[in-house]
């Protein structure tokens, strides 16, 4: 039986509030579970210590069973010191589309050529009156 240790959702539309429990991995999200091993409060502060709370002795005895942790509540066991932090692979998905940094270009020129135009009439008198003299 693959065993996972997920979120399960509960809370009322849009005060979400999450489970972590020990799951067979074919059971729906909020579906049937084996055990509850803690309790995620998203809407709390992220310094607040009651945002997680995990029964860290049954989570250490899933893991030592096989159960893997979703991405989630591996985070959450990085922070807490159980697991090991592991590189995960940033996709680039803040980085703008081509069309929008084709804009930004543009803006960056346009306000590149203003700063030019504005510049160079400011120095154009100052030579004049010092050719004058």
């Amino acid at each position: 039986m693959a065993m996972k240790i997920r979120l399960a959702r509960g809370g009322s539309k849009k005060r979400p509030f999450y489970r972590v429990v020990a799951t067979d991995s074919r059971m729906p999200r909020d579906g049937r579970f084996i055990e509850k091993l803690g309790t995620y409060n998203p809407l709390l502060p992220k310094d607040s210590e009651e945002r997680v709370k995990l029964d860290m002795e049954r989570v250490q005895y899933w893991l030592d069973q096989g159960a893997q942790p979703s991405d989630r509540v591996s985070r959450f066991l990085e922070a807490a010191g159980v697991l090991e932090k592991k590189e995960r692979a940033n996709l680039k998905k803040g980085v703008p589309g081509k069309k929008a940094q084709e804009r930004v270009q543009e803006k960056a020129d346009k306000a590149a050529a203003a700063a030019e135009a504005a510049a160079a009439p400011a120095e154009e008198p100052a030579e004049e009156a010092a050719s004058e003299e």
